[in-house]
């Protein structure tokens, strides 16, 4: 059941998209006529992404102040899409194989053959970088998970399972909802550090390359999540109804 926070959310998702696949007919565009179009062009399209991306981060931050949990149970997500997830979005290492398999790729359409081994060189320490930095937001998810079983925690469990009755009742609600806060609140740090993790990504790679290489790669980066909705919500339509979500957000 979509709570108004997820109900909110997937119809800006919905937008979002819709204007994303906008963007990715002009990259493809663009890239296609790479030689002839302009640099100035080219930088004009990748800011537009790039602002359509940070929009997705900024409604979404602004959710989840309300809502966190509404973004580890993503009802606007197939479940294919819902299965390739990290902590509420899309694992930041995942670009750099991707970059890789772009700068291999032999069939038509956006590519990344022509970088330069300085270019190559900056991309991996770039991913070097994210690699730890994906291994302190990951820490610090384990932390939020363990720290569920502290003392505080189970005598709270306790003292809420033995008082049925009496003014204690409420008192006990009370600490439940303070404790409840206390969980949400450190959800809502891991999303927000893991979304920083994905942008600091996507603005270092784009930092690297030059502006026609940046619309090959971004368009690589669309087509990517287009194509997996897609395919998600067709297999998502074959096998029936859709059952409620367990797991995180793709992009």
């Amino acid at each position: 059941m979509k709570t108004p926070v997820g109900e909110r959310f997937s119809q800006f998702f919905e937008k979002w998209i819709c204007q994303l696949d906008d963007y990715l007919q002009q990259l493809l565009r663009v890239s296609k006529e790479s030689l002839t179009s302009e640099a100035e062009e080219q930088r004009a399209l990748v800011s537009k992404l790039t602002a359509h991306y940070k929009e997705f981060y900024t409604v979404k931050w602004t959710a989840a102040h309300e809502d966190v949990l509404a973004f580890y149970c993503p009802v606007w997500l197939s479940k294919l899409e819902n299965a390739y997830s990290w902590l509420t979005g899309w694992k930041p290492s995942m670009i750099f194989r991707l970059v890789e398999s772009m700068r291999r790729t032999r069939v038509p359409g956006p590519g990344l053959t022509e970088l330069t081994e300085e270019q190559l060189r900056k991309i991996e320490q770039l991913r070097m970088k994210i690699k730890l930095e994906e291994e302190k937001v990951e820490r610090e998810m384990e932390r939020q998970q363990v720290a569920m079983a502290d003392r505080k925690m189970v005598e709270l469990v306790r003292m809420a399972t033995r008082i049925r009755k009496g003014e204690l009742v409420g008192q006990v609600d009370g600490l439940v909802e303070v404790a409840i806060k206390g969980i949400l609140a450190g959800l809502e740090r891991v999303m927000k550090a893991a979304d920083c993790v994905r942008l600091k990504t996507l603005k270092g790679v784009l930092d690297v390359l030059n502006p026609s290489q940046s619309v090959d790669f971004l368009a690589g980066t669309c087509m990517l999540q287009i194509q997996l909705r897609q395919w998600g919500q067709r297999r998502d339509s074959q096998n029936g109804p859709r059952l409620e979500p367990h797991n995180n957000a793709l992009f």
